[in-house]
């Protein structure tokens, strides 16, 4: 079955990195549209970045251009983000997600807390 299992998440303070992965499995990876969004409570979920298939091609919300980086490597099925100059407001749940036609897809989440 399809699954998406983020990890990397935590606590960190204002100004600091962290790298978030996302394990991907039960579907064509390299097929996929890859990307991360995030959410916090009574927030609708935001799109932050994403990648096209080939990783040739990205796109950053304008809250996190400069700061965040997103990859992914193919041959292990593995999507990633960068998150660096980290600040108080990037404090939410981050989701991975797959999508392509209909396909529509979801990890679970990780939590980035971003406070001194």
């Amino acid at each position: 079955q399809v699954q998406l299992v983020e990890s990397g998440g935590g606590l960190v303070q204002p100004g600091g990195s962290l790298r978030l992965s996302c394990a991907a499995s039960g579907f064509t990876f390299s097929n996929y549209g890859m990307n991360w969004y995030r959410q916090t409570p009574g927030k609708e979920r935001e799109l932050v970045a994403g990648i096209s298939s080939a990783g040739r091609s990205t796109n950053y919300a304008d809250s996190v251009k400069g700061r965040f980086t997103i990859s992914r490597d193919n041959a292990k099925n593995m999507l990633y983000l960068q998150l660096d100059s980290l600040k108080p407001e990037d404090t939410a749940v981050y989701y991975c997600n797959a999508r392509m036609l209909r396909d529509n897809f979801w990890g679970q989440g990780t939590q980035v807390t971003v406070s001194s």
